[in-house]
């Protein structure tokens, strides 16, 4: 029987530059599919990475859960000296990090052309 957890969340990687990592996130990121955001985080915030963008664009719904994947990576990537970048336009993801003050931690962008410029 397939974990019911995994069809809440998924993540897609895209290498679209050397050096730059894109996790196109979609679905729900709760507590029970959070680490579907979390492992792929871990994964690819290693050393030699420039920049990760994490595209929210595909997610409907934005727990706690999801939020502490975002900041346990964001505080990786400064560790390591790799850029961040969350790109999320729709109220469901723009609500909860602007509700919890976290719009002034992440650097947050309207597009993934965006997102990439800065690279």
């Amino acid at each position: 029987m397939p974990d019911p957890a995994a069809t809440l969340a998924s993540v897609r990687v895209d290498r679209p530059a050397d050096g730059v990592v894109v996790l196109h996130v979609s679905g729900e990121l709760d507590t029970s599919s959070a680490d579907e955001l979390a492992r792929p985080l871990k994964e690819h915030l290693v050393e030699g990475v420039r920049g990760v963008v994490v595209d929210l664009g595909g997610v409907r719904f934005l727990g706690s859960a999801g939020l502490e994947s975002l900041v346990v990576g964001n505080q990786r990537a400064s560790a390591l000296g790799v850029s961040l970048v969350l790109v999320a336009t729709s109220r469901a993801t723009l609500r909860p990090i602007q509700a919890t003050g976290l719009d002034s931690v992440f650097t947050v962008v309207e597009s993934l052309d965006d997102a990439l410029g800065r690279f």
